[in-house]
């Protein structure tokens, strides 16, 4: 498997800033002991971005998220950040697409498309959401849902610039629930997304996609989601606000790598 395999920990409006940087120093401490071959991302809130990429600066398979940005480079948009801003910092990504993101600040298709395109312009890789709500999961129409979400705001890249995409399936019904999709149904989606990616662009550029679960992942369920073949990591939510938690997913994706060798 050629693909990054990767855990990122999404911190949403959480931790004051004594709190972030303890947490991030935890991670850190521990991260320096792992072998370097799953990628940990932290995705804090903005106020922290520039201290804690500087914290996480010289360990190589530590990097950092923005959750957000806006579409334009720069201008009046009081209150916003820009993906040339994100760049300038030198962070590695940023999190577009999030169910809350949709919900509360409805952003849509159209929105994230300009979003998708200014963050590759600007150099920042994305880790693009998509998923379903509950009512789309039991009509059965997930797929055709997620394949929209996908097709409107993905894939109208170039192959070039999808190469710099990681797509987080997060089924909406599970997230912040304490329900997680199964096994099985994470396998299903991760494949039809394979697929689809591999349909619009090339098989090497859907082999090489990683593509992260982010439905209530933590450590109780984290092995069993990683030992299916097309889930490559985890979007953390909750328990990425306990490094011990968070330390557990990260070790339960290295110990899966060999489980399935």
């Amino acid at each position: 498997m050629s693909r990054q395999l990767m855990v990122v920990g999404n911190w949403k409006m959480n931790k004051n800033l004594l709190e972030a940087f303890s947490l991030t120093s935890e991670i850190i401490t521990q991260a320096k002991k792992l072998s370097g071959t799953i990628e940990i991302v932290l995705a804090p809130p903005a106020p922290y971005l520039h201290t804690i990429n500087s914290m996480a600066k010289d360990v190589a398979h530590v990097k950092v998220a923005a959750q957000n940005c806006h579409f334009e480079m720069s201008g009046a948009y009081t209150g916003e950040i820009s993906a040339e801003m994100l760049h300038s910092m030198n962070l590695a990504y940023v999190i577009l697409g999030h169910s809350e993101r949709r919900k509360y600040f409805g952003e849509d298709h159209v929105i994230l498309k300009k979003k998708v395109s200014a963050a590759i312009k600007a150099g920042v890789k994305v880790i693009f959401c998509c998923g379903e709500p509950l009512d789309v999961r039991e009509a059965g129409n997930q797929q055709a849902f997620v394949q929209k979400q996908l097709e409107e705001s993905l894939f109208h890249l170039s192959a070039a610039d999808m190469s710099q995409v990681v797509v987080a399936y997060e089924p909406v019904w599970a997230i912040g629930t304490g329900k997680t999709a199964s096994p099985d149904q994470a396998q299903s989606m991760h494949a039809f997304i394979r697929t689809q990616i591999s349909n619009t662009f090339t098989v090497d550029i859907a082999n090489n996609c990683t593509i992260l679960y982010g439905g209530s992942c933590k450590p109780s369920n984290a092995t069993e989601l990683f030992e299916q073949p097309d889930v490559d990591g985890a979007l953390v939510g909750g328990a990425a606000l306990k490094s011990a938690d968070f330390l557990q997913i990260v070790n339960a994706r290295t110990k899966a790598i060999f489980n399935n060798c």
